[in-house]
């Protein structure tokens, strides 16, 4: 009896002692681990002002809308991790002149001064599609062509959203872009899904599923560092 007893005890103050030395472990040590990345991104919330890209179909939910939640949402995320972020566009204005003839020409022209001077490693533009038929559905990654990083930058990023997000396309496509073609350093335009598509305009607008989309996107970055 005193034997087992006496066993009892040692069984605890091992047990105790491995908690303690666990947590002291993890307290020191795991922040060492987090990626100190120092990488700039630009993130690119398309549209704005009174071009409000697509419409959607059921609740009449702009494009220009959702593509600034998810652009805050994916900073959010990068910021988490120590990547410095810009954004093109903070709010729901447009960033062309408003005394500008060629309102979308002197939008365009503005991203491209402030990716130039921003002057960052990677460039994420975001968007919504649509598509005459409401059949059309998921998550699309384009680079520019001729560009081996925004290549590889959409490889990264397509794999990590087939992988996690319903009907998200495994093959990144060449798409002739105006924010792609100028700029100088690896970019992709990612088009998170159909505004066309009655199922996926609802799932585009939920909270949980635009978190999960802009987290497994940050991932396809991550993996593109190689961290």
């Amino acid at each position: 009896m005193f034997l087992t007893l006496k066993k009892k005890w040692i069984l605890i103050v091992l047990c105790v002692l491995f908690v303690l030395a666990s947590v002291v472990y993890f307290t020191a040590i795991r922040p060492t681990f987090m990626p100190k990345a120092g990488h700039t991104i630009v993130i690119d919330a398309g549209h704005g002002g009174k071009d409000g890209g697509a419409v959607g179909r059921i609740t009449d939910v702009e494009e220009s809308y959702l593509n600034l939640q998810y652009a805050v949402c994916l900073k959010n995320i990068c910021e988490q991790f120590g990547y410095k972020v810009v954004l093109t566009r903070k709010d729901m204005s447009g960033l062309y002149s408003p005394v500008a003839q060629n309102k979308k020409k002197s939008e365009m022209e503005k991203r491209k001064e402030i990716i130039e001077k921003s002057n960052p490693d990677i460039v994420v533009s975001l968007h919504m599609n649509s598509f005459p038929s409401s059949e059309a559905k998921g998550a699309q990654v384009y680079y520019a062509s001729g560009s081996q990083g925004g290549q590889t930058l959409a490889e990264s990023v397509s794999t990590s959203l087939h992988n996690n997000i319903s009907n998200a396309k495994l093959t990144s496509k060449i798409g002739d872009f105006f924010v792609l073609n100028v700029s100088p350093c690896p970019s992709i335009l990612v088009e998170c899904g159909f505004l066309s598509n009655p199922e996926e305009e609802v799932l585009l607008q939920n909270n949980e599923y635009m978190h999960n989309f802009c987290y497994y996107l940050f991932c396809g970055i991550v993996k593109f560092y190689g961290m």
